[in-house]
């Protein structure tokens, strides 16, 4: 299981210790900007593939038994996250990498930035907490447990990094929106639009979920829902 263990913890660690520490400042000082974001997303692209290659190759030793019943009610949390992913991946958002000039941009909260204004790490999260629930062994709780950590802890490290650099443009962005999702809605400082996702969202996400549905055993091995 030490595969496992390491990939766990390179994966966020090579997130956290890189792209939110003075050592950002100093690669892209040295490197330029271009080519340090290049670096990253190849070291990013390397975590997560030792992650499935260790995931894959280690044994299966359950720490609790998942009945069917629940599987099968968690199965909407994963779509959910789907949606939550595309709908982070392609609507304008300032938090996002070389997207800052957007936040002079006027109304730029629309869509899925009323529910939160990280939709890519809560459905990262979201995905991660599912799958270690459904699957129950030590290996699924490594391996997801750690992209789970990467995707809820990023979010509010990545908010302070945005507020230490955008000052009152990250001020009059976070105070029109909210990182738990649905808080700044049940505050009353946003509303819900579904008319602003766009329905190619929506049927991306479906295809998105039916796609993984069929190819999770071929790829994976295994099968978070069972029978599916």
């Amino acid at each position: 299981m030490t595969g496992p263990v390491l990939a766990s913890m390179f994966l966020p660690l090579s997130h956290f210790l890189i792209a939110s520490t003075r050592l950002r400042t100093i690669l892209v000082s040295r490197l330029g900007e271009k080519p340090y974001s290049l670096a990253y997303s190849l070291l990013t692209l390397v975590a997560f593939i030792w992650l499935i290659i260790a995931y894959r190759h280690a044994p299966a030793l359950p720490l609790w038994h998942v009945p069917r019943w629940v599987q099968l009610a968690l199965a909407p949390l994963i779509f959910v996250s789907s949606v939550l992913v595309v709908a982070g991946l392609t609507t304008p958002n300032p938090v996002i990498v070389r997207s800052e000039q957007l936040f002079d941009r006027p109304e730029i909260v629309r869509g899925v930035l009323r529910i939160t204004r990280n939709p890519f790490f809560w459905g990262v999260g979201l995905f991660a907490i599912t799958h270690l629930i459904m699957i129950g062994d030590l290996r699924a709780s490594l391996s997801f447990g750690s992209v789970a950590f990467l995707g809820l802890a990023g979010a509010p490290i990545l908010d302070a990094k945005k507020a230490r650099r955008h000052g009152s443009s990250w001020q009059i962005f976070a105070a029109a929106t909210s990182n738990v999702p649905f808080l700044a809605i049940a505050q009353g400082r946003q509303r819900l639009a579904w008319d602003e996702f766009g329905l190619g969202r929506f049927a991306f996400a479906i295809v998105l979920f039916m796609a993984a549905l069929l190819f999770h055993r071929p790829l994976f091995g295994d099968n978070p829902l069972g029978g599916f």
